[in-house]
């Protein structure tokens, strides 16, 4: 079942061609996209910085509008939905950010910063709320230990593991990761994908997995989108990626993928 689909979907921006005159040119940040995520599945999107990815993730989540062609959830076109329509929509669809510490207010705790989305939306009592948000907690990894923490006190892995707590705390469908883990090192970036893997199958989640390290692809997308220049230009198999690679920006982005093996770089 498709979950989330673009079809044909682009968005261009206005930029000023000159000083102190009205003349516009249109930069296209996405054109002429069509993909879809399955439900309980993950779809990785991969392309090197500036390639459009980030855009292509706000306009599925229905934070920008796009230019032209159709955002379906459900099969129901979520572009044409008014304001009331689309913050039921947006329960099921939440994101988690490339640096988590950013898209926190620094003055909140913890746990007001995941029962931000819970107060929002009047999930239940405070007491129901409360319970709620250490559950939360414990799915990601953290304990009640943390809820009277502040932002700047937690390590980078722990920040990352809240804004995957607050994502999860309305318990969505679907889950745009942007850059998730560009932020933190090798060893834990392999401990976050593990827990998404697990929080995938105990919450019956399906990913929409951004990123331009490949090394992160194989394993755990289902399927992956290659974007170049704001164009899909191809869509593999994740777990053969490598074998199936025909287009040769794909093959650019695994022969740039590093080796960590020191003593295999060389062949």
């Amino acid at each position: 079942m498709k979950l989330l689909e673009a079809v044909c979907l682009s968005k261009a921006y206005g930029e000023r061609q000159r000083w102190f005159t009205q003349q516009t040119r249109l930069v296209s940040a996405v054109e002429e996209v069509s993909l879809s995520l399955e439900r309980g599945k993950t779809l990785g999107l991969v392309g090197e910085s500036g390639s459009g990815k980030s855009t292509l993730g706000r306009l599925l989540l229905g934070l920008e509008k796009p230019t032209s062609g159709q955002v379906l959830y459900r099969n129901t076109d979520i572009t044409a939905l008014s304001s009331t329509a689309m913050r039921k929509i947006r329960r099921s669809m939440q994101s988690v950010f490339q640096n988590s510490l950013s898209s926190f207010n620094p003055l909140f705790t913890v746990e007001q910063i995941v029962e931000e989305p819970l107060q929002n939306y009047k999930t239940g009592t405070p007491k129901e709320i409360k319970n709620k948000v250490v559950e939360s907690l414990e799915l990601v990894g953290l304990g009640e230990q943390h809820l009277r923490r502040y932002p700047h006190e937690l390590s980078g892995g722990q920040q990352q593991r809240v804004g995957i707590g607050r994502a999860i705390a309305l318990r969505p469908e679907v889950l745009v990761c942007d850059e998730p883990f560009a932020s933190l090192d090798v060893s834990l970036r392999r401990q976050m994908l593990n827990l998404l893997q697990g929080l995938k199958s105990e919450l019956r989640l399906s990913y929409l997995f951004i990123t331009h390290d490949l090394s992160l692809i194989d394993g755990f997308c289902d399927q992956v989108a290659v974007m170049h220049e704001g164009r899909i230009v191809e869509c593999l198999p994740g777990n053969e990626m490598k074998m199936r690679a025909v287009h040769p920006y794909t093959k650019s982005l695994l022969e740039a993928v590093p080796v960590q093996e020191p003593r295999l770089r060389r062949t």
